[in-house]
């Protein structure tokens, strides 16, 4: 084999070696990696019943639509072995509208995360404010990064598993309504889900 075909498989093998991560940043921030996690890290996700916010002032329809907001997306990364806690770090992708009754250019968003134990009950939950400057668009779209999730662990057989981190906006009853519908705007629209 010449040098090049070589130095390519080692290139790729790497590379296959890495895909497993989600970037060369865990490996980094995370440790040595000669001590695997017991078990795969906490489950990270969107509350269905809070992963949208929208401001309606009046009636249902676009014209009265305010500040929306949308959790795009979640990914968690963590480290644990032996006795030691499991240490997370969590990315949201949020996008962010500014519809037709929207006042200003800025809005503040309300954001929770929560670490609770699988099905049971909440750990812990904390909000976050993020703050979105909509420059003139009417679509704004971040990603926020939460890098010091510390979750205790019973025993060292106690794997992400048996925890969720939930992620979500804070909503009054009258946006958790509407969320737990179905409901969505599109130009011209609003849509419920079909009977």
């Amino acid at each position: 084999m010449t040098h090049n075909v070589r130095l390519i498989l080692a290139l790729a093998v790497s590379a296959l070696a890495l895909a497993g991560c989600q970037s060369t940043k865990e490996v980094f921030r995370f440790g040595d990696a000669k001590n695997p996690n017991p078990g795969p890290c906490p489950n990270a996700q969107a509350l269905f019943d809070a992963a949208r916010i929208v401001k309606i002032d009046g009636a249902e329809t676009m014209a009265n639509v305010g500040f929306t907001g949308e959790i795009n997306g979640v990914r968690s990364f963590c480290r644990y072995y032996g006795e030691q806690p499991i240490r997370a770090e969590l990315e949201i992708d949020f996008g962010f509208g500014r519809g037709p009754n929207a006042r200003g250019d800025e809005h503040v968003y309300n954001y929770f995360v929560a670490v609770t134990r699988k099905d049971l009950a909440v750990i812990e939950k904390q909000v976050f404010p993020i703050r979105v400057d909509f420059n003139g668009r009417d679509r704004v779209y971040k990603t926020e990064t939460i890098d010091n999730i510390v979750i205790p662990r019973a025993s060292e057989t106690t794997s992400g598993t048996n925890f969720e981190i939930i992620v979500g906006f804070e909503v009054n009853e009258q946006q958790l309504e509407y969320n737990r519908l179905g409901k969505r705007f599109r130009e011209g629209i609003i849509q419920a889900p079909s009977e």
